[in-house]
């Protein structure tokens, strides 16, 4: 999994009075990136160690006198120049000379990622990084093992509230100010090293874990988003099979509840059985360098196409793919039909507030290639022919399922001067999001209802339809991320993305 995890130092550090904290630590220095990983690993288990045994402390009647506190482990480096990097490169580097300082949360989960993004910095600038402690605590909540389950009732017997003896999530601090292009820092203070907070990743991780009832530890570095239910049952069937035949590289499936199956067996290994499915239940087809394929089943609705895409864009997956069902909105498309999206209309107004709808969400060559090879390969079309079962070209996302119910001329007018071919309600979101959080996004579409037509699916029809389209949809889906895994990441993630001023890590 490869997952970014650091955070800038906090304007105004907290003060230490009063505190109880871990033995100080002393900054050091490394030019060998793997030696810098595993020093913040270590760093990492002391301090969210220390904060642990103090609640189990607690919990056994211990009156503390003073408030326990302990920080995230701090990787920086620092320039002089105006390094001449490789052009070509989105990521790896910073454009200007200055102090460059991150927060490093799950050192243990993410450390392939670290040790690349850190080895790309001691190699474009030739540079070495240093491992100290921040400024910025870490919260208890925070501190707990993966799975840990606290009662309301060990908290309610202490004999002081919680956030009088340790720190608690600061939501105030908790934002989106770096990805989104607000944090300005002030004079002398350093300079991002990454998109997010530690304590922003440490929520989405949490927030994952409820939403999909896995672990963020199986997320795959390709993600497929599905509206249907149909979709989820079908990559299930499919992903058993491949690894109970132990085919195309899959070593495990895992399910909601971590029940994980490997590669060459049947039934699940570990895990346990929700006694009902999350929100938004995530199944992850692994392979051992996390380039398998994790599907989600969002529901309907921009909301939840947002939310999801919040939490995993901490992940820094390479690509995230949208599969659902669309309205067809040309006379001449059929039920079936494909649609792979070129632009967008962004009437789902959740992203409003973030990226705002002058921005334009471009198509992204590497991912619009990929799908439409993957439609020759599994259609058989070529060519010309593929024009009879596709249309590239605009698609609108709206945030009113009940459209068609309401006068229809303003509609209806914006959707054929913006020429869309095609109307949906998670499509543009995740593209949106996809873009603002520099993860290559791509929707592929499929036409199950034509409602300016009177096209409706009738009873029967649904069920037919299903059966017979869902499936090669979903191969479709899956060839073309098996596509994108065959590219080097430097290649994948597109210098569209990237604003004026980024900061070095992906």
């Amino acid at each position: 999994m490869t997952i970014q995890t650091l955070e800038t130092m906090p304007t105004n550090p907290v003060s230490n009075a009063g505190c109880e904290l871990p033995p100080a630590f002393e900054p050091r220095s490394f030019t060998d990136a793997r030696a810098a990983v595993e020093a913040l690993k270590s760093l990492y288990e002391r301090n969210t160690g220390f904060l642990r045994d103090g609640f189990e402390a607690v919990h056994r009647g211990k009156t503390p006198t003073e408030r326990l506190r302990a920080f995230y482990p701090q990787l920086e480096f620092s320039t002089d120049s105006y390094s001449h990097v490789d052009s070509r490169l989105a990521y790896g580097h910073v454009v200007a000379p200055g102090r460059y300082v991150g927060t490093v949360t799950r050192p243990d989960l993410f450390e392939n990622y670290l040790e690349t993004q850190i080895g790309l910095i001691m190699r474009n600038h030739d540079v070495p990084v240093t491992v100290s402690e921040s400024n910025t605590p870490i919260p208890l909540h925070f501190a707990f093992l993966e799975g840990t389950y606290v009662d309301q009732s060990d908290a309610d017997s202490m004999n002081r509230p919680l956030r009088d003896t340790f720190d608690v999530p600061d939501l105030n601090t908790t934002n989106d100010e770096i990805v989104n292009g607000d944090f300005e820092p002030a004079p002398g203070e350093p300079l991002p090293l990454a998109p997010f907070t530690a304590q922003r990743v440490d929520y989405s991780l949490h927030r994952l874990s409820h939403y999909t009832a896995t672990s963020p530890a199986h997320f795959q570095n390709f993600v497929l988003f599905t509206n249907y239910q149909f979709y989820m049952d079908e990559f299930c069937q499919y992903a058993r099979d491949v690894i109970a035949k132990g085919e195309g590289g899959y070593t495990e499936f895992v399910e909601p509840g971590n029940l994980l199956t490997r590669a060459g067996e049947t039934e699940p290994v570990s895990g346990i059985h929700p006694a009902r499915l999350p929100q938004m239940p995530a199944y992850h087809l692994k392979k051992a360098d996390n380039s398998g394929i994790t599907m989600v089943n969002i529901g309907v609705g921009p909301s939840n196409a947002k939310t999801i895409t919040d939490h995993i864009a901490v992940l820094r997956p390479h690509a995230w793919l949208m599969l659902g069902h669309c309205a067809g909105l040309r006379n001449s498309q059929a039920l079936g039909d494909y649609v792979l999206a070129h632009a967008y209309v962004r009437e789902d107004n959740v992203l409003n507030d973030d990226i705002p709808l002058s921005v334009p969400i471009p198509p992204l060559a590497e991912v619009q290639v990929a799908l439409e090879d993957a439609v020759e390969e599994v259609t058989g079309y070529t060519g010309y022919e593929l024009k009879k079962i596709m249309r590239t070209g605009t698609v609108a996302t709206i945030d009113n399922r009940n459209w068609e119910l309401r006068d229809q001329r303003g509609p209806v007018r914006r959707l054929s001067q913006s020429r869309a071919i095609a109307l949906d309600m998670e499509s543009a979101t995740i593209a949106a999001n996809g873009f603002r959080f520099r993860v290559p996004y791509g929707p592929l579409l499929c036409v199950s209802d034509k409602p300016l037509h009177g096209e409706l699916k009738l009873p029967g029809m649904a069920t037919d339809f299903y059966k017979r389209q869902v499936a090669q949809h979903l191969i479709i889906g899956i060839r073309a991320m098996e596509k994108l895994a065959q590219m080097p990441p430097e290649r994948l993630h597109s210098r569209k993305l990237r604003s004026f001023n980024e900061t070095a890590f992906q």
